[in-house]
C-alpha cells in the first residue's frame, strides 16, 4: 500500500537521526583509535565522520523543514529544503576530503609509528555499520523519491569507502614492518588517506549533480508521461499536448495543456479540468497539485 507524503517524511527523519547517532559514535571510535593507534588514515576517517555528523544534522533539518505545510507567504511548500540541504552536504563532504588530502600530504613527508594492529578491528566495524546505512538509505531514497536520501546514502558509502582504504593502508603497513622490522611502510597508511580523499572529493560533486538538477526545475519526463496518459484517459479530454513537471522534495507539480470540446460550457470545462486533476493525483499519489491550461477544439477530434 502506497504511503502518503507526510508518512514518508517522517520515516525518513527517522533514518537520518539514526544516521547521525551512528556518525556521532564512530567519528568518537575512530578518533580515539587514530589517536592512540597511530593511525592517520583512521584520523582522517574520523573527520570524514565528523562532516557526516554534520551532514546527517543537515538532512534531517531539511526533511523536517520540507514537511511544513504549505501557507500564505510559501504557497509552495517548502519541499525545495530538502535538495538545498542535499547540496550543502554534497559541498561539505567536498571541503572534507579536500582537508583530508591535505593532512595526508603532510603525513607522508613525515616520519611516523606504523599504526596498532588492532585498528584495523575497528575499521570492519566502520565498514559494516557504513554499508548497512547505506543500503537502508539507497532503498529508501529510490522508493520515496528523495533526493536529500540519496545524497546522505552515498555519504554513508564514502565513508565505507575511506574506512577501506584505511585498511588497506594500515594492511600493508603492518607487513611491511612484520618482513623488515622497522617503520619504513608505515607510510602506507597515509598513502590511504589520500587516495579515500580523491574518493571523497569525486563522489561529492557526482552527488552534487541530483539537488542541483532539482533546484532548477529540471523536467521530470517519467512523471510528466505518466500524468500526460493518466489525463489523456479522461472521457472528455481530446489530446494532452504539453505536460511539465517538476520536483519539489518528494512531491511532483504538474502543468499540462490540454484540448477539450471547444464547445462546451465554461462550467464543463472548468468540472473536467477538476476531473483530470483528481485522476492523476489519485494515481501518483506524490504529485502535490496539478494546473490545467485548457485548448479548445473545434470538434471532438479537432486539434488543429
Amino acid at each position: 500500500m502506497e504511503r502518503d507524503p507526510a508518512s514518508k517524511n517522517l520515516s525518513s527523519r527517522r533514518y537520518a537521526l539514526a544516521g547521525l547517532i551512528a556518525n556521532m559514535l564512530l567519528a568518537v571510535i575512530k578518533l580515539i583509535a587514530g589517536i592512540v593507534g597511530h593511525s592517520y588514515a583512521l584520523i582522517a576517517d574520523a573527520i570524514e565522520s565528523l562532516a557526516d555528523i554534520v551532514g546527517s544534522g543537515f538532512i534531517w533539518g531539511g526533511l523536517l523543514i520540507s514537511s511544513r505545510p504549505a501557507g500564505d507567504r510559501h504557497p509552495y511548500g517548502y519541499g525545495k529544503a530538502e535538495p538545498l540541504a542535499a547540496l550543502a552536504v554534497s559541498f561539505l563532504v567536498f571541503l572534507a576530503g579536500i582537508g583530508i588530502a591535505i593532512e595526508a600530504v603532510r603525513e607522508i613527508i613525515t616520519p611516523h609509528h606504523t599504526p596498532a594492529w588492532w585498528t584495523l578491528a575497528v575499521l570492519v566495524l566502520v565498514v559494516i555499520t557504513k554499508e548497512v546505512f547505506f543500503r537502508i538509505g539507497r532503498r529508501r531514497a529510490r522508493a520515496e523519491g528523495s533526493t536529500a536520501l540519496a545524497v546522505d546514502a552515498f555519504h554513508h558509502r564514502a565513508d565505507a569507502i575511506t574506512s577501506v582504504a584505511a585498511f588497506i593502508g594500515i594492511s600493508i603497513a603492518l607487513i611491511g614492518k612484520w618482513r623488515t622490522g622497522t617503520d619504513a611502510w608505515a607510510p602506507a597508511d597515509d598513502w590511504a588517506a589520500l587516495f579515500a580523499a580523491a574518493i571523497i572529493v569525486a563522489n561529492s560533486i557526482r552527488i552534487m549533480i541530483a539537488p542541483l538538477r532539482e533546484l532548477l526545475d529540471e523536467q521530470s519526463d517519467t512523471v510528466a508521461e505518466e500524468a500526460r496518459q493518466i489525463a489523456s484517459s479522461v472521457p472528455g479530454v481530446v489530446l494532452v499536448q504539453k505536460a511539465f513537471a517538476r520536483k519539489s522534495g518528494i512531491l511532483y507539480w504538474i502543468d499540462m495543456h490540454v484540448w477539450m470540446d471547444g464547445q462546451m460550457s465554461v462550467r464543463d470545462s472548468h468540472a473536467l479540468a477538476h476531473a483530470i486533476k483528481d485522476a492523476v493525483r489519485s494515481g501518483l499519489p506524490n504529485v502535490r497539485d496539478v494546473l490545467i491550461h485548457i485548448e479548445p477544439a473545434a470538434s471532438p477530434g479537432d486539434t488543429t
